[in-house]
């Protein structure tokens, strides 16, 4: 049986046009049973745009002729992960909305938010159209669309199979289906390994205010020392994560491997167990410098590129 994935996101500027542009849709979506993810806007809220209409099959097909582009950069794996920095909230995507027949109420503020589900993504149909929040879809840049995060914020998504995790900035409304928590942009889900199978197990955390300003504070500090913070002591260390999984099991075989290919790390890599999740850590670091020595080692020898974890 195919695999199908179906989601549409349209500038609907008039009832009229909202007969044409969503009823369509959605009796092609009953006829084909698809189940995956929908962004679209009414001119009563939100302006939205990019949407990933894909239909993966045995054959790699794309649904609208969705998907991967015909010149995409050459190397994907070093595009950077979405930098977290303090961005003012859009009220306009913050008024509630209904899609495919569902209500939805989105954050007015930024939140602790941290969900597992599916995640999909969507690619060179959307590339140049307007998201949601006003800005154009590049597929080759580190988004995602959400139906409730506050736009923009930003998340960290990790790949429960895998284990690989990238920060993405979130820009655009959707998925609006049951079975889907997360739309990303092209480049996001190659760097998670999902583009094949066209969705993948995740688990979504939102990057609080706080985190904005520890990685500040460890881009402005040469060497691990005390910091003040509101009149108390604080210290800052640095840790390198390789992985995330949701068994111990697979990340003890995840470590076997890194200390197989590099046995000299010897005690400086581990497990640890945190918010559900067995983390494999390198570290810690005692300055920005010589964690970054380090990330860019296990990219080059290892083709990993780690999460700093600032503590």
């Amino acid at each position: 049986m195919m695999n199908k994935r179906l989601t549409f996101r349209n500038i609907l500027p008039s009832p009229s046009t909202v007969i044409t542009k969503v009823i369509v849709p959605l009796v092609f979506f009953s006829l084909s049973g698809c189940a995956s993810t929908s962004q679209f806007n009414t001119d009563q809220f939100e302006a939205a745009g990019a949407s990933n209409q894909k239909i993966a099959t045995q054959t790699g097909g794309y649904y609208l002729d969705d998907g991967p582009g015909d010149n995409p950069p050459d190397n994907l794996d070093a595009i950077p992960d979405a930098v977290p920095k303090y961005e003012p909230l859009r009220e306009i995507n913050m008024r509630p909305y209904e899609a495919l027949g569902k209500s939805f109420t989105p954050m007015t503020s930024l939140q602790p938010y941290k969900k597992r589900g599916t995640a999909s993504w969507y690619g060179r149909r959307y590339h140049g159209n307007p998201t949601a929040s006003g800005e154009p879809y590049d597929m080759y840049k580190m988004t995602a669309a959400h139906p409730t995060l506050p736009l923009p914020s930003y998340v960290r998504v990790t790949n429960t199979d895998n284990g690989k995790s990238v920060v993405v900035r979130v820009n655009d409304r959707g998925p609006f289906l049951s079975d889907r928590l997360i739309d990303l942009s092209y480049t996001a889900a190659h760097k998670l390994d999902i583009i094949e199978g066209g969705s993948g197990k995740v688990i979504v955390e939102s990057i609080m205010p706080n985190e904005y300003r520890n990685l500040q504070v460890a881009a402005a500090s040469s060497a691990r020392k005390p910091i003040i913070d509101n009149g108390q002591s604080a210290t800052v260390s640095t840790y390198l994560q390789l992985g995330a999984f949701g068994t111990a099991h697979n990340a003890r075989n995840y470590l076997a491997h890194i200390q197989q290919r590099l046995p000299s790390l010897g005690k400086t890599i581990g497990i640890r167990k945190k918010d559900g999740l067995f983390k494999v850590h390198a570290g810690p670091y005692t300055n920005l410098a010589m964690a970054q020595q380090a990330a860019n080692t296990f990219q080059r020898r290892l083709s990993i590129k780690p999460v700093m974890i600032i503590d």
